[in-house]
């Protein structure tokens, strides 16, 4: 795993408590193997909380097709949001920045 130098987690302070968000990115380098194959591979971008389950999910697919998933939105006919902790030692992956994350998740 990748981590940049000036990688911060973003804290989040609501009710006097703080949660601190960590933001992941990956390239998932296989075709979805359904119906959707021909959407190609997918660079993912993973908001995760401090209980390590995603919070947000954003899904680019190299034909521009892009998924997004939150507690707002948790499935749809492509795909969910993970309900599983999130393993960074499970996925080639480099920790990202809030910023990042939001300029892809506001296109």
């Amino acid at each position: 795993m990748k981590i940049s130098a000036s990688y911060l987690p973003y804290v989040f302070y609501t009710n006097s408590l703080a949660f601190i968000m960590r933001y992941y990115k990956f390239h998932w380098n296989e075709s979805r193997g359904d119906q959707y194959d021909s959407w190609g591979t997918s660079n993912w971008y993973i908001e995760v909380g401090e209980d390590l389950y995603p919070n947000r999910q954003i899904e680019i697919y190299k034909n521009g097709k892009k998924l997004k998933y939150s507690n707002d939105k948790l499935e749809d006919e492509f795909g969910g949001l993970s309900d599983q902790k999130f393993d960074e030692s499970e996925f080639d992956c480099e920790q990202s920045t809030e910023q990042e994350f939001e300029q892809h998740w506001l296109q």
